[in-house]
């Protein structure tokens, strides 16, 4: 078991963060009032390792008429599976646990450097944000805001909030359409490759079912296979606000 400082957890460190996130004892510490549901600060700790993470208890979803009810958290759960498959590593390690307010959605806390400029970040080239824009694509994210990017300063970033995602019909909303219709990088290409083939012959297709209806399942599959065949960002939808509202 590896550790990154003291007894924390760092994000990268996958395995030990999912562990510690499954069957470590969760402390609420907090709650982050500015989120539309109930989103909870806790500590988490288990077998001497300790870090901050953010609880979303089922219980504490507001209804959507979009999406159906109580199945936000498993969608968040979802998008990480995606993420993990795509090999970026863009949402922090999610789990699906029980909790002191019932089931829920774990996810391991990233801070972000307050000193990064979100605005000008989320209206640059830099690459992992693109990698993002990929990434949002393929879960159809209906809400990638400003303010859930988040660079820890370390060169990297990560992604938030993805509990509308997965819809069966196209609903990508985001602020990163910089790169609309422009082409995938060979990196992009070999990503979708990599998730196409785990939805139809990998663990991916099975972890997603029991997470998603088999209708926003196919409908995954069938985005992964678009974008592989015309090879370009795609671009917003007609019918669709094409942009988060607020965006940040």
């Amino acid at each position: 078991m590896t550790q990154s400082s003291g007894d924390t957890v760092s994000p990268r460190d996958v395995e030990t963060a999912e562990r510690l996130l499954l069957r470590g004892r969760l402390q609420v510490e907090g709650r982050l009032v500015q989120a539309s549901n109930a989103t909870l600060y806790c500590a988490v700790d288990w077998d001497g390792l300790r870090a901050a993470c953010v609880y979303k208890p089922v219980a504490g979803e507001r209804p959507l008429w979009d999406f159906p009810d109580g199945t936000l958290a498993e969608r968040e759960v979802a998008a990480y599976e995606v993420s993990r498959t795509m090999g970026w590593g863009l949402v922090p390690p999610t789990v699906h646990r029980d909790g002191p307010y019932g089931p829920g959605m774990v996810q391991l806390w990233v801070e972000p450097d307050p000193d990064i400029d979100l605005v000008a970040l989320s209206r640059s080239d830099d690459e992992t944000l693109r990698r993002m824009a990929v990434f949002d694509a393929v879960v159809n994210n209906a809400d990638r805001k400003i303010g859930h990017l988040l660079p820890p300063g370390d060169g990297h970033i990560y992604g938030c909030d993805h509990g509308v995602c997965f819809s069966s019909d196209y609903k990508l909303r985001t602020v990163l359409w910089q790169w609309r219709g422009k082409r995938l990088t060979d990196e992009a290409l070999e990503a979708l490759s990599t998730v196409e083939k785990a939805l139809h012959e990998g663990p991916l297709h099975d972890r997603l079912s029991s997470l998603l209806t088999s209708e926003e399942v196919h409908a995954t599959c069938r985005r992964v296979e678009l974008m592989l065949k015309h090879r370009i960002h795609p671009y917003p939808p007609e019918d669709w606000p094409a942009i988060p509202w607020p965006p940040l």
